[in-house]
């Protein structure tokens, strides 16, 4: 009995003798970061809705962004890109945002003038010459108020993007002058801004979401529409087009959002990441967005359009027919925004 008892003892001995020399370590160090983020700690998810193709400025941005967060965060956080309207239409992201139900969009200046018109101020005709002057005026005092309005819904604005400027086109003749517009039906974004500019040019208009403009067009529900290069490239609204003017006569950009609850709850390291990552994809946006030739050249390509560039001659028209609009939205736009733009 002395001997089995002796033998026990020994075995026991001996099994804590190899945990301590043998597994120990093991259990004792320190998993690796990467394995410990991503094996042992909740990832932060965020979901990042917005309406158009995957190919256009906004698409490719948002994809960029996403990359940009995974890598800077170690894959700590990740940015969920759903692009087309997959989960919400440009009328109802911004509603789904404040729900919580998404945590980032980046819906076009003319979906935010329900929230505040000063937003209006983003859909004036000719209010810029050229992307530097865009970007000027969002970093400064312009892009400071626009921010500032979505604080009272529970938003907070992270960056502004770019898709360029706007051209003409339509299905039943070329347009060079303000007469050319007469009796044509339009598709517009909602706004009561790019509805008026059509009205003074002799024109009518239906206000429907971007992703039924193509069947707006195929239905022959509308003339035409206005809209980014790269828009009409992605989306394919040159099939049921003619003509095609290049008159950059109002820009389209987006505001990156937040859901501001959301954002005060991140931990202060991943929101400087977040905002490191939107500041570099910003900064590769507006240079993406400047590269509209390419985009062009592709519609000479693939599309039956006729294609033709306003003269300065023929913007001074164009300008002189819509400057009313200035005068009619002031008040509703509000005191100081119109200074920090180039009216005509």
């Amino acid at each position: 009995m002395k001997s089995i008892a002796g033998i026990g003892i020994f075995l026991v001995l001996g099994l804590l003798v190899a945990y301590v020399v043998g597994f120990q370590p093991i259990f004792g160090e320190k998993l690796p970061y990467d394995d410990e983020q991503t094996g042992l700690k909740d990832r932060i998810v965020i979901k990042f809705s917005h309406v158009v193709a995957e190919n256009t400025p906004k698409g490719l941005a948002a994809a960029r962004f996403a990359a940009l967060v995974k890598q800077k965060s170690r894959d700590r956080v990740e940015i969920q890109v759903f692009p087309n309207g997959m989960l919400y239409s440009e009328n109802r992201e911004v509603a789904a945002l404040r729900r919580g139900d998404i945590q980032m969009i980046a819906p076009s200046f003319s979906n935010m003038n329900a929230i505040d018109p000063a937003w209006y101020v983003m859909d004036l005709p000719f209010a810029f010459r050229d992307q530097q002057d865009v970007n000027e005026a969002l970093r400064g005092i312009l892009g400071k108020r626009l921010f500032e309005t979505l604080e009272p819904y529970g938003m907070k604005g992270g960056a502004y993007w770019s898709n360029g400027f706007r051209q003409m086109t339509n299905d039943v003749r070329p347009l060079r002058t303000p007469d050319d517009f007469r009796g044509l039906k339009f598709r517009v974004q909602p706004s009561e801004v790019l509805e008026r500019q059509f009205n003074l040019l002799g024109a009518s208009t239906i206000s429907t979401p971007f992703n039924e403009v193509y069947r707006n067009l195929e239905a022959g529900a509308v003339d035409g529409q206005e809209n980014t290069i790269s828009n009409i490239l992605s989306k394919r609204l040159y099939q049921f087009q003619r003509y095609m003017t290049i008159s950059n006569h109002g820009y389209l950009g987006y505001v990156v959002i937040f859901n501001e609850e959301f954002w005060n709850g991140l931990p202060p390291d991943v929101q400087l990441i977040i905002e490191q990552a939107l500041r570099e994809t910003t900064a590769w946006n507006n240079q993406a967005a400047l590269k509209q030739e390419k985009g062009l050249r592709l519609l000479r390509e693939r599309a039956r359009l006729d294609i033709i560039t306003l003269t300065d001659e023929d913007k001074a028209q164009w300008k002189d027919k819509l400057s009313p609009i200035y005068k009619e939205f002031a008040d509703t736009i509000g005191p100081g925004l119109l200074e920090e733009i180039d009216r005509p």
